[in-house]
C-alpha cells in the first residue's frame, strides 16, 4: 500500500495548542528508573535494532543520548538518531527516516505536541506500527491523546519516570506507576 498525502495538513495550529498548554512545556530530565524500564519494556518486546526521534528540547536531547549510549552491546543496535525542531513546518521527514529505519522499536522523546504532530505523520508510514513504538514519561500525557486522532497511537507504551509503565489503548492512557 502506497501512503497518501493528506488533504489537510496534521500540523497543529497554534489555536489548537494554546488550549494545551502542558503539552507544549519543556520536558522534565529522564531519570534512572525510567531508563532501565524502557531498556527492559524494549527487551520484553523483543526488540534488537531501535531508532530514536527526539524533540530538540535539552531534556529529550540527554534523554536519547542516555538510551543510545547504553542499548547498543548483545546484539542490540541504534539504527538511528534524529531530531526535530519544536516548530517543524511538517513532521513528515522525520518520520519517514523514522519507518525507513526499519527499527524493532521506535522511541521518542519530547513534548507531548512534538510526539503528537510526529505520530500523525507516521500513522501515514505503512511500515510503522504503534505497537512498536515506545516514549519516555514526558511523552505520557492526556493532552497526547487528545492532540491525535483516536487509535492512532493505540499500544505505545513507555516508562513513567518513577520505573512504572504507560500504555496508550484506543480509548485511553493506563499509567501503571511504581511510588
Amino acid at each position: 500500500m502506497i501512503p497518501t498525502e493528506p488533504t489537510v495538513s496534521p500540523r497543529l495550529t497554534s489555536t489548537v495548542l494554546a488550549r494545551y498548554p502542558d503539552a507544549t512545556r519543556p520536558p522534565a530530565p529522564h531519570t534512572a528508573p525510567e531508563l532501565l524500564r524502557l531498556m527492559a519494556l524494549l527487551d520484553a518486546a523483543g526488540a534488537r535494532t531501535v531508532a530514536i526521534g527526539h524533540g530538540r528540547h535539552p531534556a529529550s536531547v540527554a534523554a536519547t543520548a542516555a538510551l543510545a549510549e547504553r542499548w547498543p552491546g548483545d546484539g542490540r543496535a541504534v539504527l538511528i538518531v534524529l531530531d526535530w525542531p519544536v516548530d517543524a513546518a511538517s513532521w513528515l521527514r522525520p518520520a519517514r527516516r523514522l519507518a525507513a529505519a526499519d527499527a524493532d522499536a521506535v522511541v521518542m522523546a519530547d513534548t507531548p505536541a512534538g510526539c503528537a504532530q510526529l505520530g500523525a505523520r507516521l500513522a501515514e508510514q505503512p511500515s510503522w506500527s504503534p505497537a512498536r513504538t515506545f516514549g519516555f514519561a514526558s511523552v505520557a500525557s492526556f493532552d497526547l491523546l487528545a492532540l491525535t486522532r483516536p487509535g492512532v497511537l493505540s499500544g505505545m507504551t513507555g516508562p513513567t519516570s518513577t520505573g512504572g509503565a504507560w500504555r496508550i489503548t484506543p480509548r485511553s492512557l493506563i499509567i501503571e506507576d511504581v511510588a
